[in-house]
């Protein structure tokens, strides 16, 4: 099910990019611009919230036919994601995005080395990204279906980009916060806002909204992808410490080095002796660590119990979201295309 998806957005992604500059004239206003988006937003993806919004659709909806536009539709969401990848590779000054350079690299790149011009290859990626938004806001409303619903579900559209945009900005400021004063709450805060209601929580409820499914419904179905984006995001961490470089694309020392205040950090800290938290505290505070130091900090991981925990908390969560799963009135097909992807992606 979920491989038959992906191929219908893929298919209808590759018409988008066909029909872009048809649609915006983009070539004409910028080749730069024109060539640049083409080229990020055609590489490989998992493209699960597409996907996601789809069967929040398909499974809720009375009539079995797909409605026009579902797919084109589909993409805004996969668009905005594209936008904010562009944004946050700026943030964390990350030269690469899916194994090929940032946007803002390939711009920089474009512009070589003209020392009279007052911007640089980051200045240009922050409009593009912006472009990009409204690309996304434009492909949602080629669905075609009932005003009232798809003005619901747009709304949702909208508060995916204010939530993530609003838990990148406070994920930021908790990386000033010193290590012995960030609770669990302040991290599941992060989780929620960056990673479960944007790729889970709102691609299934806006495609729900649109199918007209119940408020009841809409509401255990938020709840469900809450709680597996909270879960997914635990194992995204466990993989981002403990995972291969060719699974990963960077060092599994990189989270550590980075300071980043993850589940698995936290409790390490909390269950560490005194002199083994001065070292965590030292990298939280972005002081210069040593790779020894870095793998030190990892190992710790482990002996504290912390991994242990993490994934501990996982198996809790995917049982809680099991159980919301099967009270949900999605047809059976589309609830154990969810279930099977649900266990896949948490698969520790």
């Amino acid at each position: 099910m979920f491989l038959q998806i992906k191929k219908q957005v893929e298919k209808e992604l590759f018409r988008y990019i066909g029909s872009i500059n048809k649609l915006y004239a983009l070539n004409r206003l910028s080749p730069l611009l024109f060539n640049n988006i083409k080229e990020f937003i055609c590489r490989d993806g998992k493209r699960i919230r597409p996907i996601l919004f789809c069967i929040g659709y398909l499974g809720f909806s009375r009539d079995k036919r797909v409605p026009q536009g579902l797919y084109r539709s589909a993409l805004s969401l996969e668009l905005l994601h594209d936008f904010m990848l562009v944004h946050d590779d700026i943030i964390d000054k990350s030269d690469k995005r899916r194994g090929k350079p940032a946007m803002h690299t390939l711009l920089k790149n474009a512009l070589g080395k003209n020392k009279k011009i007052k911007f640089d290859g980051e200045d240009l990626a922050i409009v593009a990204g912006d472009v990009m938004y409204a690309m996304a806001l434009d492909a949602f409303l080629a669905v075609r279906g009932d005003l009232t619903l798809k003005e619901q579900a747009l709304k949702k559209l909208f508060l995916a980009a204010l939530y993530t945009g609003s838990g990148e900005f406070i994920e930021l400021l908790l990386g000033a916060k010193p290590i012995e004063k960030v609770t669990l709450n302040d991290i599941y805060k992060i989780y929620d806002y960056k990673t479960a209601n944007y790729t889970f929580a709102s691609p299934l409820t806006m495609g729900a909204t649109l199918a007209g499914a119940n408020r009841q419904q809409i509401k255990k179905l938020h709840a469900y992808g809450m709680l597996l984006g909270r879960a997914f995001q635990i194992k995204d961490d466990i993989i981002g410490t403990f995972g291969e470089v060719k699974e990963t694309g960077k060092s599994n020392l990189t989270d550590i080095k980075e300071a980043k205040r993850t589940i698995l950090v936290w409790y390490a800290f909390k269950r560490s002796q005194a002199q083994e938290r001065l070292l965590i505290k030292k990298i939280m505070d972005n002081k210069i660590a040593h790779p020894a130091q870095l793998r030190k900090i990892r190992s710790m991981i482990v002996s504290t119990g912390s991994l242990a925990f993490a994934q501990n908390q996982i198996r809790q969560l995917s049982l809680q979201a099991q159980n919301l799963l099967h009270n949900l009135r999605l047809d059976q097909k589309h609830k154990q295309a969810l279930d099977s992807f649900a266990q896949n992606i948490l698969k520790t």
